[in-house]
């Protein structure tokens, strides 16, 4: 008896015998507790209705509430993020929006019940909570992302850019807060606390946002990316101290009091800087060479989190705050950084944030700006925010010597706020400084300094785009498009064989796109220094200067396009994912089936093997462009094959006069149906140029490709157009097949994909 079955037949015994003892002690049971036997009896009736009953009972539990709200909010905010997305605008705003729809503005005003049923009263306790949890995490996360060399190295133009964006939006806001104050606040709080509060909500800069637009703009290697980032930084840290400060000023109600608050604040920053900061270099230090921090290590660094968070809401600051320092002492090893953000940020942003703005947009009610001077003092405040935010940043970049298309840059860049605006105005509505109409109509204006934020720049960049243009000689210019980290060399050495020497004349660009629009600047500084080492190795060994490229984007082929169309591409170099690896499919094929195989590949297009990201690359591109199909790494190619089947192919031979000097064999390969008399001409005008080639040009005519025989050498490239996609079908079923493929796509071609 095999031992499976065996095992079987244990099992089935087992499950017998347990199965009647266990029926027979229940029935013995029973019978000690007649009411409950009765009640038994007596329900079995009604189970239909028991049923029903404990269902509602069920939903009436608070835990299931809970998870009910939980469920519908992050629906909502997923929908609401993708159309924001999809648009080009940050996913951020359509949580928001989400939020607000879920909350008094819509859904309470037109459909009452389903609100009162999904938020019952009482129930926002927990989502508060909750969320709460969740901002000191996204805190922690945004202090990670503040890189002090940063802000050393542009100190003196962040420090005037980034406190003339604090100081001239909150002395506007104070100036706005007589006209309100009187009006709408006056009975709820004081004049001091209310002027504070307005004034910061005025010079919040929203640096996650920031970080992302400078990302997809590809600016974050320029000067202004650089500017900007760091601006925002310094922004972030100043404006963050100074909301302490006016926390402390308006929980104290005495000035003493609150000095007691501000004094206490230095002393936790100085220990967390002087103390807390080196000791977590110290274990940076030591395990710089582990991939992976120990769970252990993981638990303490989240303890201090805590404890920090606790700390300042203890004395009288926000539990935001302490989580922000934290994030901000950790060590500045991009690694470290890297693994904690990895482990916080994705659980924040997709599960806790989406309850932050639910909650934010069921205190939110737009309704209540339902009279004309509502709509005046919410058109005064954004006008407000915009001019001393933009404005004011603008003025100090151009007063610390930056262009003016610099300077208008980054003035809109920090006026977006987003996030953080909300996070600045839930405090103050929590404290009950800020009133409910107040508090609504500065989350529009954060909506509306966020959302303007990139149809500002495309505007900004079109008014400028002239004088950037330069009156130079045009350089040729080359963009080597890869995913993997391998491909890049490959196509730098290809492009060099196209090219020759010559390729120290034109412009060469290596570009890498991260599909996804949540990457935060530590990962992607992460993902680019990772995915661009191996072609910047290969350029410095060839010499070759090459001007990087790298962008988080939504979409990788529309930015490809954009890139090649906006820079005016010339040549576009990009891998394929399908490779013909025909010697490998021998080892493990018979070759009958794999001859059956190429049959029914056979008459198809080349493009049927290329992936649908391929083909659509070059159906949304007009530069000429090179496919290169490398089942293994390229490396210097002596021997090149040329397949000639058309008029069309014979541009092919043009790229041999770069080619010659580092070929020792050029195999010409062309149709029995090609003409002759024009063949030949061809040919002995390219030897005309060059007459040494005599020696090296193999000239051979073919009628049927299958009789072609290529001798199988590791350094032997072939290139064709992909009107020869029978060709390159049949040469790649020989059995001695060369190992590359080069696919040409020439820019006037009109051969249909």
């Amino acid at each position: 008896m095999k031992k499976s079955t065996k095992n079987n037949y244990i099992y089935i015994l087992m499950i017998t015998v347990f199965s009647l003892l266990i029926y027979i002690s229940l029935k013995s049971g029973i019978g000690l507790h007649k009411i409950g036997s009765q009640v038994a009896i007596s329900d079995n009736s009604g189970s239909l209705g028991m049923f029903s009953s404990m269902i509602k009972n069920n939903l009436a539990e608070p835990l299931m509430t809970l998870l009910m709200q939980i469920i519908i909010i992050l629906l909502s905010c997923k929908i609401f993020s993708s159309i924001f997305n999809y648009i080009g605008q940050p996913g951020v705003l359509g949580e928001i929006i989400a939020g607000i729809i879920l909350g008094p503005s819509l859904l309470g005003h037109y459909f009452p019940d389903a609100f009162n049923f999904i938020f019952t009263k009482g129930s926002l306790e927990n989502i508060y909570l909750i969320s709460q949890i969740g901002l000191i995490l996204f805190m922690f996360v945004i202090g990670l992302e503040v890189d002090f060399k940063v802000l050393k190295n542009k100190f003196n133009e962040t420090l005037v850019i980034s406190h003339a964006g604090i100081l001239v939006p909150f002395f506007l806001g104070i100036i706005a807060s007589f006209y309100i104050y009187e009006k709408y606040a006056s009975q709820q709080t004081s004049f001091l606390a209310f002027a504070l509060f307005i004034g910061i909500s005025m010079s919040i800069t929203a640096f996650p946002v920031l970080a992302r637009i400078v990302q997809e703009r590809n600016l974050a290697k320029t000067p202004l990316g650089v500017l900007s980032i760091a601006s925002a930084a310094n922004d972030d840290v100043t404006a963050w101290c100074l909301l302490a400060i006016v926390i402390a000023l308006t929980k104290s109600g005495s000035s003493t009091s609150a000095l007691f608050t501000v004094g206490l604040t230095i002393i936790y920053i100085l220990f967390m800087f002087l103390c807390v900061r080196p000791f977590f270099r110290k274990i940076s230090q030591i395990r710089a060479n582990n991939e992976i921090l120990n769970k252990s290590l993981i638990a303490f660094i989240f303890l201090t989190l805590i404890i920090s968070a606790s700390i300042t809401e203890l004395i009288g600051i926000h539990a935001l705050f302490g989580g922000f320092i934290a994030g901000v002492v950790m060590p500045s090893n991009l690694g470290f950084r890297h693994i904690m953000m990895n482990k916080v940020e994705d659980v924040t942003l997709a599960f806790f944030l989406p309850l932050f703005f639910a909650y934010t947009g069921l205190n939110t009610n737009l309704l209540l700006i339902n009279s004309w001077s509502m709509v005046g003092i919410c058109g005064l405040l954004i006008v407000i925010a915009i001019a001393g935010k933009f404005g004011g940043c603008t003025i100090a970049a151009k007063a610390v010597g930056e262009t003016w298309h610099d300077s208008l840059t980054i003035g809109m860049l920090m006026n977006t706020r987003g996030l953080m605006e909300l996070v600045a105005l839930n405090i103050g509505y929590e404290m009950g400084v800020l009133p409910k109409p107040i508090y609504a109509v500065l989350i529009i204006m954060a909506l509306v300094t966020t959302f303007m934020t990139t149809p500002a720049l495309h505007v900004i960049s079109k008014i400028f785009e002239k004088q950037k243009r330069t009156v130079s000689a045009k350089r040729q210019k080359i963009m080597l498009s890869f995913g993997l980290p391998s491909t890049g060399p490959n196509l730098l050495r290809a492009s060099r064989l196209i090219f020759g020497e010559s390729i120290n004349q034109k412009q060469i660009t290596a570009a890498h796109f991260t599909q996804g629009m949540d990457v935060n600047m530590i990962t992607a500084e992460h993902y680019e220094k990772d995915r661009f080492l191996p072609i910047e190795e290969e350029a410095i060994q060839q010499n070759a200067k090459l001007t990087k490229v790298y962008k988080v984007t939504k979409n990788i082929i529309s930015e490809i396009a954009r890139i090649t169309r906006n820079e005016k591409v010339d040549y576009l170099f990009i891998g394929s994912q399908h490779s013909l690896k025909n010697n490998n499919i021998t080892k493990t094929v018979k070759s009958s089936y794999l001859n059956s195989l190429i049959d029914k590949i056979q008459g198809k297009s080349i493009t049927s093997l290329l992936s649908d990201k391929t083909k659509e690359i070059l159906n949304r591109t007009e530069c000429t462009v090179f496919i290169l199909i490398c089942p293994k790494r390229l490396e210097r190619i002596t021997h090149l094959s040329i397949i000639i089947d058309s008029d069309n192919d014979y541009k092919l031979l043009d790229l041999i006069d770069n080619m010659a000097a580092s070929l020792t064999s050029i195999q010409i390969y062309a149709s029995s149906k090609v003409d002759n008399e024009t063949y030949n001409h061809k040919i002995n005008k390219l030897l005309e140029k060059d007459p040494s080639m005599t020696d090296k040009i193999i000239m051979q005519r073919y009628s049927q490709i299958n009789k072609l025989m290529i001798k199988n050498k590791a350094d032997k490239l072939v290139i064709s157009t992909y009107s020869k996609y029978k060709d390159i079908i049949e040469l790649y079923k020989t059995k001695n097949a060369a190992p590359n493929l080069l696919c040409v796509r020439f820019k006037d071609s009109t051969s249909k994909l």
